[in-house]
């Protein structure tokens, strides 16, 4: 489904990543773990279109679009979820859930996915018309999920869900991460620091050092690998 191969992207003169190649199959959670710094979200952003590659090819469903900007990249179907949420602090959660649909205009399916998101996070209905600046970060970080999961992603860019919360919402929010792939079979790219809980939902994971891809496998074999256990895992 998405393809990156030799990409380099760079702040100014700062070389962030640096060839890195990658690729996710429709309808797997891969997750991408690392120190601070690394990259991680700098990857994200490079697919996104928000920090493109001066280098490199990112190719979505066949389609290059490494040159594209972030509204064609979202109109795509690519639909990120940002680290820090960025929910919209003065409008209330209905509405920042209804700009997640901007695009649509499928009403009937619109309230089904409303719904879905309601189900999905009880929470969030019972807070629907308070503002979203009132919210808990945990409710904020639901709020933030379901804005991008109203825009029905292909392909969803979710970066450290887990910044910040409490144990029993970080608990929460990968149980959900995890319901999501498995019941709407929505292709997920997770990013997240907690290595631990990001390796026991995904499919695949990457493992990336100083803007490089250092090790790719299986969340299975990555989980058992003394380097990453060492390094990420804290064991």
């Amino acid at each position: 489904m998405l393809e990156l191969s030799a990409v380099n992207t760079y702040y100014g003169s700062i070389h962030a990543l640096k060839g890195v190649s990658m690729a996710i199959k429709r309808g797997e959670i891969i997750t991408l773990i690392g120190a601070n710094g690394a990259g991680k979200s700098t990857t994200l952003m490079s697919v996104s279109g928000i920090v493109p590659p001066r280098s490199g090819t990112i190719v979505f469903e066949g389609k290059r679009i490494e040159r594209l900007g972030p509204d064609k990249v979202f109109a795509l179907g690519i639909v990120q979820v940002p680290e820090g949420r960025r929910i919209f602090p003065d409008l209330t959660v209905l509405e920042n859930l209804s700009m997640g649909t901007y695009l649509r205009r499928d009403k009937a399916a619109i309230r089904h996915d409303l719904e879905y998101i309601f189900e999905l996070f009880p929470r969030l209905a019972e807070r629907r018309g308070q503002s979203g600046g009132t919210l808990s970060g945990g409710e904020q970080q639901m709020l933030a999920i379901g804005r991008g999961l109203m825009s029905r992603p292909k392909l969803l860019l979710l970066d450290e869900p887990s910044l910040g919360l409490a144990p029993v919402l970080v608990q929460l929010i990968f149980t959900t991460i995890a319901r999501i792939n498995r019941e709407n079979k929505t292709t997920i790219f997770l990013v997240e620091q907690n290595a631990n809980m990001a390796l026991t939902i995904a499919h695949r994971g990457y493992v990336m050092e100083n803007g490089a891809i250092t090790i790719a496998d299986t969340a299975e074999n990555l989980r058992k690998s003394d380097k990453v256990r060492a390094a990420y895992l804290g064991l």
